[in-house]
């Protein structure tokens, strides 16, 4: 593996040497003119990092004369960012964060710029909010962003949709980035959340600088990095269901200004929620570890190189905690009945290796990345949920199957860190290979006859190898027509190339086995443009006015074997794409104490992938049959009113109907015209409010009460609109002292035990959201 970083390595020839020639140097301070320590002083798109000594003074030196932007961070205070110029000696007054807004810088255009001045539908959740939300998992991101839903479909594979646009495949409409890294697929992703510093979520299309399956929007998940200090932390949660949740983490230089080392593991263990009656048993129960772990060098104030592990390994004794029917599942909640018992076994790592470079006329980062994901059951999986012997699916056919592999590259140049140039550009390269060995078999039981199957006890055995690759070359212009009117220009094209080998076998004890279907094999290429064009106008330094247009697309394929003769393996489907029109106000009010975003937007899916699960072989065919609309509205408002109390609200409305779609069942064509997108509701809302009492500034020991009210519109989980679940609210809180050092906090998520589907095939299988959860947390830092 490690021979494929060898290339990155190539490119640290490529340097842009300039002679140093100025400085910047200065004071943080609090309100009082108290010296703060310890605070971050970062230029943004740039290696340069500055820590401020015990009497709150800073320097930074061998930079480029011009303009920059930093960022200020200290614990217990808002975070700030100041426009300066080189040679500029400062002092920077920081408030308290019980009385102001942080000012967010994000890295949504691949690029660090404040939250408030990006042209992009975009929340950003920083490391604070992560904690006070009690995020474990990326689904639980559902309605804190608005028009943002998420669930998982029983396997721990979570579905997003964000606007209307949403996953119905292993290729997400909406892809999620860790670390800079594409998660490739739904495989290959890791959704626990650990150690995080900060959550970034655009809405809307961003294939122009993400590319592929970035159709509805991204996930950009960002966590901590070491630096010359030594910090580190320890957190144990215990709650109900035998809930277990224990992290630890540590940074610290191995080499002043050098060379770092970062590591964070974590412990998941739960009963679980629902009671199997075929044997009187917990179903559900799960349990996993998960690390990350850091290597940074830093040759010198203009290169850094940073080698990254990530790992996950999950066990799922009750993967598709199933139920036939709505009206079952709630009736008799958390109660099935399962006669086939299987634990499945999710292995997940991922690596990288990225060297930056930031140079006075130009920037450079080189991104390599491998993922891999060995996913299957140890037993027959119950393919009919029912203590029958009728189904079962069995893909445990060792290392060699059902073992996701990718590699990716992505290279890319950009202006510098310098603010002084009208002109701002970002260009690139990106190369990926994926494989996908599959092998799953469909056993049909003594009792297969209840399924009019003629046949009984025998084994279809379906195999599949995908072989695919694919380059992209990129770029975005943002030039500055005026101080306050700004122009936006970007374009990326994506080419792809896909084989896949299917083979069919039948296998019967006393009959022996033989093949249904010979080892066949296609392939197919798919070329996609995605343009952007926008502008943005900022009225005053707290106000920024944008619209843009954008478009993103969802990958083609082909289709895999099934025991449908009317879906025949090889099938290619073409790309599906989303073309976006939006228009925003973003609002910093109040000196900072009250945020206010709006945005509105209209979206297009053209080629609409319509999936087909194919029973009782458990496999997703797909075609292009629809045409798809979305429109709607997000507002996203933060203030703090008085001191101590921050108040969160935000509301997502979206009206997502097919303008044409017509799908085959039974031999026949139906038309679902006018009918509503799945897993999309049509309202999200949140309304978060924190009261924070401090008893000592200096300790940051404060009392802390956190209340989180959620409401979920009607949403549907069939294209025939069928399955719906009824708009429900939900009531989180969380309560505890907070120090600098330590923290202790009583948490509870669904407090009113409210009782919905989270998740619905459309052959009629659902499962329940979690109930009622609650705990304590425990966490040291030093």
């Amino acid at each position: 593996m490690f021979k494929k970083f060898l290339p990155a390595f190539a490119l640290m020839g490529i340097s842009n040497v300039v002679s140093a020639q100025a400085a910047v140097s200065g004071k943080i301070a609090d309100a009082k003119g108290n010296a703060i320590q310890g605070a971050t002083v970062h230029v943004l798109n740039s290696n340069v990092i500055a820590i401020t000594d015990a009497q709150g003074n800073f320097s930074i030196s061998n930079i480029a004369r011009g303009s920059y932007t930093i960022a200020v961070e200290a614990v217990g205070y808002a975070a700030k960012t100041v426009l300066i110029n080189a040679n500029q000696s400062l002092n920077i007054i920081l408030t308290e964060d019980i009385n102001q807004l942080d000012d967010i810088t994000v890295s949504a255009e691949k690029k660090e710029t404040a939250l408030q001045q990006t042209p992009v539908s975009i929340t950003s959740l920083s490391a604070r909010q992560v904690q006070q939300y009690r995020l474990w998992n990326s689904k639980e991101l559902t309605a804190i962003v608005p028009n943002l839903f998420s669930n998982n479909s029983g396997d721990d594979r979570n579905v997003t949709s964000i606007r209307g646009i949403t996953t119905t495949s292993y290729d997400p409409a909406v892809t999620t980035y860790v670390d800079g890294v594409n998660q490739f697929s739904l495989d290959t992703y890791i959704p626990q959340l650990q150690d995080v510093e900060r959550i970034e979520i655009l809405r809307g299309p961003q294939g122009t600088l993400y590319g592929r399956n970035a159709m509805g929007g991204v996930i950009n998940i960002i966590t901590k990095q070491p630096g010359n200090t030594l910090n580190g932390f320890a957190e144990v949660n215990i709650g109900n269901h035998g809930q277990q949740r224990y992290n630890a983490g540590i940074r610290t230089p191995l080499i002043k200004d050098k060379l770092f080392f970062g590591a964070a593991a974590m412990f998941n263990k739960r009963d679980g929620f629902y009671t199997n009656e075929f044997n009187n048993t917990p179903y559900d129960k799960q349990q996993g570890i998960a690390g990350n772990y850091y290597l940074k060098f830093l040759p010198n104030q203009r290169w850094a190189i940073t080698l990254n592990a990530k790992h996950q390994d999950n066990r799922n004794n009750g993967a598709f905690p199933l139920v036939m029917g709505v009206e079952d599942a709630l009736s008799n909640p958390f109660k099935l009945s399962q006669n086939a018992l299987a634990k499945m076994i999710d292995n997940t790592f991922n690596a990288s290796l990225v060297i930056n470079h930031s140079g006075n006329r130009i920037n450079f980062s080189s991104q390599t990345a491998w993922q891999q994901n060995h996913r299957y059951y140890n037993a027959p999986l119950d393919g009919d949920f029912s203590p029958l012997d009728i189904i079962s699916v069995i893909n445990d056919y060792g290392k060699s199957w059902n073992n996701v592999k990718a590699f990716t590259q992505e290279i890319r140049f950009s202006s510098p860190a310098n603010n002084a140039a009208a002109l701002k550009w970002t260009a690139g390269a990106y190369f990926f290979q994926q494989r996908v060995p599959n092998r799953q078999a469909t056993y049909y039981g003594a009792d297969a006859g209840i399924y009019g199957i003629p046949d009984t006890e025998f084994t279809n055995i379906n195999t599949s190898t995908g072989k695919n690759t694919g380059i992209a070359v990129f770029g975005q212009l943002n030039y500055a027509v005026t101080r306050k009117f700004e122009i936006i220009a970007g374009v990326r094209y994506d080419h792809e190339s896909k084989k896949l080998s299917v083979m069919g076998e039948y296998e019967k004890e006393g009959v022996g086995s033989f093949v249904t279907l010979a080892d066949t094999s296609a392939k197919a290429n798919f070329n996609a443009l995605s343009p952007k064009f926008g502008f943005n106008v900022h009225p005053s330094d707290n106000n920024t006015i944008f619209a843009t247009y954008s478009r993103g697309y969802r990958t083609g394929g082909l289709t895999q074997l099934s025991s449908d003769p009317s879906f025949p393996p090889l099938y290619a489907y073409k790309p599906e794409y989303s073309n976006n029109i939006e228009a925003g106000i973003k609002n910093n009010l109040f000196n900072g104490r009250l945020r206010v975003n709006i945005t509105a937007f209209l979206t297009y899916v053209t080629d609409a992938q319509v999936p087909t699960l194919i029973l009782p072989d458990a496999i997703t065919v797909t075609r292009n049959t629809g045409r798809l609309q979305s429109k709607g509205v997000e507002l996203e408002t933060s203030a703090t009113p008085v001191k101590g109390l921050q108040l969160d609200y935000n509301v997502g409305y979206t009206n997502a109907k097919y303008k044409s779609l017509k799908v085959s069942g039974n031999g026949a064509v139906i038309d679902l015209n006018g009918n509503k997108q799945i897993f999309t509701p049509d309202v999200t809302s949140m309304l978060a409010a924190q009261y924070s009492v401090v008893l000592n500034q200096k300790q940051q020991l404060k009392i802390v009460a956190r209340a989180e009210w959620f409401y979920i519109g009607a949403t549907y989980f069939d294209l025939s609109n069928t399955i719906r679940q009824n708009p429900y609210q939900l009531l989180n809180t969380r309560v505890g002292i907070s120090s600098k050092h330590a923290d202790i906090f009583f948490w509870g998520r669904n407090m009113t035990d409210k009782k919905y589907i989270a998740y619905a095939y459309d052959f009629g299988a659902v499962h329940l959201a979690d109930p009622r959860t609650y705990g304590v947390t425990l966490t040291a830092r030093f």
